[in-house]
């Protein structure tokens, strides 16, 4: 039996290879949210945490899954070869690798850890505060299984009320398996779609900490609403800085009639030019999906579009929950019963 290699310690949450197509070499830069500081640092050390993937105690080694990542992203760094040397459209097998790479890259980062630590305790927030102080114990005993004094109930109550929500961690299981359940479930929704291969020339794109972009549907004017991967009008994904992969309307195809099967083979798949507008559609909307970086090469940061967004640690929260609970137990207003009046009936 072999001795088993050392274990894996930084994880890359954006891979080295796709990093490369960004840099100098192996030199990258790096701008931090909102933009006033920038610097160069070396790929290895870019868009990655330690241990951020890591399981302890797992009978394959804690680096299990940061292998898993690793085989998938192996066959990937291929798959940008063979674009980046002049192979399109891909073969259905490479295509669907190439989505769910994308997918996971929705759902693979930091951010999404925070993200599901910020809502579980926006939502463990609610529920305490709605109960109110007396209904804390219950609600210790029903979720903790624990039975609890007045003091610990206390400190439940006052940790539950800050405007953050209680200290909730999520485990690295726990995200492992959230990041491989959306990645699953938006796949079919990027594979599904019409793709396009823009070629850059002069122009060139930058990346992010989270590259994939979704472009609103052009009529759409209620700005303020959410946008997704089923209702974007497109989804942007920069491969290299000269190379981006646009996911197009499938409203095209279905208006037709036209299978999904043929679709995810590659029938309706092109290549465009790459315009000084479609060079803004892919950097504005990387930058805009961005948590708390962005990445380009180091020539071109004339191509970081201006006003960038402030960082955002966390990008996924609950809406209309109350700022302050007065402890008091939540009752719902009394609505009354609609009533109207009934027909006669003859017996």
């Amino acid at each position: 039996m072999g001795t088993p290699g050392p274990v894996a310690k930084r994880h890359h949450y954006v891979p080295q290879f796709h990093l490369r197509g960004f840099a100098d070499g192996e030199t990258i830069t790096t701008v931090e949210l909102p933009g006033d500081r920038s610097y160069n640092q070396p790929v290895r050390k870019a868009a990655a945490e330690n241990h951020l993937y890591s399981l302890p105690g797992h009978p394959d080694g804690a680096d299990v899954f940061e292998k898993a990542l690793s085989q998938l992203e192996g066959e990937v760094a291929g798959i940008f070869a063979d674009i980046a040397s002049g192979r399109w459209p891909l073969d259905e097998e490479s295509r669907g690798s190439l989505a769910y790479y994308v997918a996971l890259q929705m759902a693979r980062g930091p951010e999404q850890r925070r993200n599901s630590e910020n809502l579980a305790r926006q939502a463990t927030r609610m529920e305490i505060g709605y109960g109110g102080r007396a209904g804390v114990k219950g609600w210790a005993k029903k979720n903790l299984r624990l039975e609890v004094d007045d003091a610990t109930a206390a400190r439940l109550w006052d940790e539950a009320m800050r405007p953050e929500g209680p200290p909730i961690k999520i485990s690295t299981a726990a995200h492992i398996e959230q990041t491989l359940e959306i990645a699953e479930s938006v796949f079919k929704y990027m594979s599904g779609r019409p793709w396009s291969l823009v070629r850059f020339d002069k122009r060139s794109l930058i990346l992010s900490d989270v590259p994939v972009g979704l472009v609103r549907q052009p009529d759409e004017e209620d700005s303020w609403m959410g946008i997704g991967v089923m209702t974007a009008w497109g989804i942007t994904f920069p491969l290299t800085r000269k190379l981006g992969l646009l996911m197009n309307d499938p409203d095209l195809v279905i208006d037709k009639g036209i299978p999904v099967e043929k679709v995810r083979a590659g029938a309706f798949d092109f290549v465009q030019v790459g315009t000084t507008a479609m060079e803004r559609i892919f950097n504005e909307h990387t930058a805009s999906s961005a948590s708390l970086r962005l990445f380009h090469h180091p020539e071109d940061a004339r191509f970081v579009p201006s006003g960038l967004p402030d960082p955002s640690p966390v990008t996924m929260s609950l809406q209309g929950t109350p700022k302050e609970y007065s402890g008091e137990p939540y009752t719902l207003p009394h609505i009354p019963k609609a009533t109207r009046s009934l027909p006669d009936r003859d017996e």
